[in-house]
């Protein structure tokens, strides 16, 4: 079996961790985040997603496991490893994964999803991860060659609402609908939830902020109380 398929196979029914600190908070360091990522790897993660070069090419050092890498940049619509060139850059960290935005919103560059995805294939051999919004979107990405489908982005585009939770219907339609991987991701914030999405269909489930955001976490825990 190639050793993309056995990076892709080893997360079936698993957990993925995302460890991001957003800019100006206390854990925004290369080194905190390797931290947080090994601390993931001991309790059961099966890979971790991450954004910034520094903070890849560390945690691809130190952790040993399939890491998803991808560079937020920019405020446009599209910040998730918006071009080209971000997409390379990220690929030469090491990571096996790299996530790129994939909505039909225009990209920086100008280029397509498809001409995104199949510039890494050709020039990385890098397996490629399409953030999505929709099952249009999901659709496209996986006719344009991505190895794997997400559903991060749902309720973060402009033609999208937000659900509570992770929208598991989405998760539902993708898994009918694709032959590629589904990943669950955005707003899984407890146990059930992320079972409940490999139980629609989900291939793999994201979890981030209820794992690895202190500060959020503390917010739902101060927030409960009465004087929160």
């Amino acid at each position: 079996m190639p050793l993309s398929n056995n990076v892709i196979e080893s997360l079936r029914g698993r957990l993925i961790v995302s460890c991001q600190a957003y800019p100006g908070e206390p854990m925004r360091d290369p080194r905190t985040m390797a931290r947080v990522a090994l601390s993931a790897a001991r309790g059961g993660a099966a890979a971790i997603r991450a954004q910034g070069l520094d903070d890849l090419r560390l945690i691809h050092q130190q952790v040993d496991l399939p890491v998803i890498g991808l560079w937020k940049d920019g405020d446009a619509p599209v910040y998730i490893t918006p071009t080209l060139e971000h997409a390379l850059a990220v690929a030469e960290t090491g990571v096996e994964i790299v996530a790129i935005d994939g909505t039909a919103q225009e990209r920086p560059d100008g280029r397509t999803v498809a001409e995104i995805i199949s510039e890494l294939h050709r020039r990385t051999g890098v397996l490629v991860m399409a953030d999505c919004s929709t099952l249009d979107e999901g659709r496209a990405a996986a006719d344009a060659g991505a190895d794997l489908v997400g559903t991060t982005l749902a309720g973060y585009t402009p033609y999208t609402t937000k659900t509570e939770g992770p929208n598991l219907q989405l998760v539902e339609q993708l898994a009918s609908a694709l032959e590629v991987p589904v990943v669950c991701e955005g707003r899984v914030h407890t146990p059930a939830q992320a079972r409940a999405a490999i139980d629609a269909g989900a291939f793999t489930v994201v979890v981030g902020t209820a794992i690895t955001h202190p500060a959020t976490i503390t917010g739902w825990f101060a927030g409960a109380l009465p004087r929160g």
